[in-house]
């Protein structure tokens, strides 16, 4: 009995620390490398993409959520909101929109490496 019972609350206490994590906050902060496209196209969420909108494309992050891009090679910082899959690029972790490379400064170049936190409504970083 008295193991069945410590199975049980084990259970509930896996349960319970389940409860009230979203998937975001699951979401560890990621650095790497980002990139940035252009050309006019539809995107994976149905959107046609606008490359003046503050968008992304992440390879697993759900379409919709907000993400704090910092680059790690100047400090600027944009909030942008993914809704498209991608980069396919092998290394990259985040494309961005032209208008998102212009705010981070690194339009010209084409690549920067970045790190990437998803934010709340709030538009505070929820860390790991």
């Amino acid at each position: 009995m008295e193991i069945r019972k410590g199975f049980l609350l084990g259970s509930l206490a896996l349960t319970m620390a389940g409860i009230g994590t979203s998937a975001s906050a699951a979401e560890p902060k990621q650095t790497g490398i980002a990139s940035y496209y252009w050309q006019g196209r539809g995107t994976a969420s149905g959107e046609r993409f606008n490359p003046n909108a503050l968008t992304a494309a992440h390879r697993s992050l759900p379409f919709g959520t907000k993400v704090r891009v910092t680059n790690l090679k100047n400090g600027r910082t944009v909030v942008v909101r993914i809704n498209d899959r991608g980069p396919f690029v092998r290394g990259r972790i985040i494309d961005v929109s032209k208008a998102a490379a212009s705010e981070l400064g690194f339009h010209g170049s084409g690549v920067t490496k970045v790190a990437l936190s998803v934010v709340n409504d709030s538009l505070t970083a929820i860390e790991p």
